[in-house]
This record gives structure tokens, sequence and C-alpha cells, in this order.
């Protein structure tokens, strides 16, 4: 009986050995599993941050300007962004319009991020200001040797020379620049699956391939690009009467690019952040992927309750009356960017009341439900809106 016991204990142990081993062996492959998953992970993120880097075209600047950017650090200081809506008709097929073998910005707004991140201020700048252009050097699109002329035209230059006009207008220093073209705005509405918005009234115009119905609805990229080009439909015409729905545009995309319906989706992630560095030229101080991320992780932390996009204030040029100039306003308004202060404004004036084509009036007069407790001369008035404004 000993000696059966004994053999029988022994078979046991040797299963239990055996089992152990199988047991070792499956935590090994699992190991082996984990880490090549891990190995695969890593080296996908790095494919993709390749890719995402390469998407990025970079743009060359002077030699006082690349060193003014390249010195600003992606912190929690304040910053100025030049951002630049490209009107370059050498993409879509024709649909934008011919190509005239010129480049001017469609649009041009000065994103200031307070220190701390608390809030943030996207003028828009009248692409038919007008002021005294300096010079800028050859950066690739041809030197200019300074005059007068329109804001839009410094983009034939180059950003380099966007960005020195707009230092020159507002005194300013612009600590990076990103341009957009058509295309890639469209692309951008799109990866987010599309924007909300609300117009009071039907809109039709042909130059902007436009025709939307009144009320609520969804957009996609062509007809957001639509509504924000539109211009012979509204108001007078000009560029100053599409700049309130240009604010509801950016607001919209803001509301939709923070929301979890993005957020939540790697796909849409994915394809948002691949769609806007498809689409940038930025310069050298944005051209890595953790650089533009130090930028975005600044700009999500404010609320969009404190995200306020406004127009420039401005009067009629001197020289010419068809074009624009910065009002006093705007030079009240250069001095609290300069300071990082917030933004005193004498009226609530709702963009889409702007919209109709009314103007905005000037500090000469008074505004009900003015902060009394301000000096006039602190209060700048302006149309603007907040990312967080309701829709209709």
């Amino acid at each position: 009986m000993n000696a059966e016991a004994n053999a029988g204990a022994r078979m046991i142990n040797a299963r239990r050995l055996q089992s152990r081993r199988k047991i070792v062996q499956r935590r090994r492959l699992a190991l082996v599993i984990v880490a090549g998953l891990l190995i695969l992970a890593v080296v996908g993120a790095l494919a993709l941050i390749s890719r995402l880097e390469g998407n990025l075209t970079v743009a060359r600047l002077q030699s006082s300007a690349e060193a003014m950017i390249n010195g600003a650090q992606v912190g929690s200081s304040a910053s100025n962004v030049l951002v630049l809506g490209s009107d370059g008709r050498d993409t879509g097929e024709g649909k934008y319009g011919q190509d005239t073998g010129t480049r001017r910005s469609d649009s041009m707004m000065l994103v200031h991020i307070a220190g701390g991140n608390t809030r943030i201020d996207a003028v828009q700048i009248p692409r038919d200001t007008v002021l005294l252009r300096p010079s800028c050097d050859d950066v690739g699109f041809g030197s200019f040797a300074g005059g007068w002329g329109m804001i839009n035209s410094a983009f034939n230059y180059g950003e380099n020379c966007s960005v020195r006009a707009v230092e020159a207008l507002t005194g300013l220093r612009i600590d990076h620049v990103m341009s957009l073209n058509f295309d890639g705005f469209a692309r951008v509405v799109e990866a987010v699956g599309g924007i909300n918005v609300c117009l009071e009234h039907p809109l039709q115009d042909k130059h902007a391939l436009l025709d939307l119905p009144a009320g609520e609805q969804e957009l996609g990229g062509e007809d957001a690009l639509a509504l924000a080009r539109v211009r012979y439909a509204i108001g007078d015409g000009s560029d100053i009467s599409r700049m309130a729905n240009q604010q509801m545009v950016m607001a919209a995309i803001a509301q939709r690019a923070t929301s979890a319906e993005v957020l939540s989706r790697p796909d849409r992630l994915y394809a948002f952040v691949d769609a806007i560095t498809s689409s940038l030229t930025v310069d050298d101080g944005l051209s890595s992927v953790s650089q533009l991320a130090g930028l975005a992780l600044r700009v999500n932390e404010v609320p969009n309750t404190e995200i306020t996009f406004l127009t420039m204030p401005w009067q009629p040029a001197t020289a010419n009356s068809a074009r624009v100039e910065p009002s006093a306003d705007a030079q009240r308004l250069w001095a609290a960017l300069a300071a990082d202060q917030p933004l005193i404004f004498s009226r609530d004036t709702d963009a889409k009341e702007a919209a109709k084509g009314g103007k905005p009036t000037t500090l000469d007069k008074e505004f009900e439900g003015a902060d009394e407790t301000q000096n006039a001369s602190e209060k700048i008035d302006t149309v603007k809106r907040t990312a967080a404004a309701p829709l209709c």
C-alpha cells in the first residue's frame, strides 16, 4: 500500500509541476504579447506623430521676426497667435474661383491667449484695412519695399509679411502664426462631423456657392466655408458685413471640437488633428506635434464662456472711404491686449444683429446698460460673440 501511495503522490506532484509550468508558460506568453502590443502601440504612436508632423508646412520668416517668434515659449504667459485664412484658389478644382496667381488673406484673426489661460480674445482684422506696411525680406515669395496698401495683400509675400503688417498695425508682438486655405477649412469642419448654426433668414449667394434655409441646421464643410465667405447677400456686401457670420461659424467649430462627440471618438479626434495638420502652414515654433499640443492644451483650459470673437473697431479710412482703418477704440483694444487685461465693452453688441447690416458706432454715444463705474475712455465698442453663445 505504501508503494502504491508513494506512486500516486509522485504522479500528483508531477501533474502539479506540469500545471505550474503551463501557467508560467502562459504568463510568459501573455507578457510577451503585452510587451509586443506595447511596442506596436509605441511604434504606431511614433508613426502617427511622424505622419502628423510630416503634414505640416513650415513658413520661413525673416531674421528679426524669426528670432522674435522662435524665442516665444508655449507656456502659461500671454501669447498672441496670428491666424490667416488664405484665399488661394489653386485648390478645390476651381470651385472657389479662378486662380489669379496672387495670394491674399481672405480672413485675418489675432488670437490673444491670456496669461494663466483664463480667457481668449480673438480679434478679426478686416481685410480692407489700410496701413503703411513695413518692408519684408524675400523668404520665398519675393521682397516688399514697404508702402501704403491693404493688409490682406501682405500675404502675397508670405506669412512673414503678414506678421510684420499686423505688428505694425497693433504694436503687439506676434508669438506664432498659422495659415489655412479654403480646402483645409472645409476639411476641418468635415472632420468634426459638421457644425450647428442658426440663420435668421435664408441666404443665397452664387459667388460663395451658398444656398441655405433659415433656422437651426447642421452644415458640412463646403456650406460652412460658404457661410464664412458670403458677402454679397448680407448687409452692404462689404468684408465687415460678413464678420458676424464668421464669428458664428468659428464659435460653432469651437463648440463641436471641444464636445464629447469629438473628444470621446478617437476616429473623429484623429481625423480632426489630421485635417488641421494637413492644411496648416505654421512658424518653426509650432512645427512639431508636441508644440501644437502644448498650444491646444492651453486653448482647451479656457471655458467657452471666456472665448470671445470680436471685430477690430474701425472707421472709414481717411484717404479712401471704401477702405477702413483702426478707430480710437482699436487703440484701446491693442493697449488692453498688450497689458493682458480683460476687455471692457461699452455695450453688448450681438453679432446676430450686426449680421443684418448695422455698424458699431463710436464711444461718443451713451449706451443703455453700460457700466457707469468704468471710464468711457476704457470701453470698447464693437461686434462680439462668445464661443458659448446660443445658436438662436
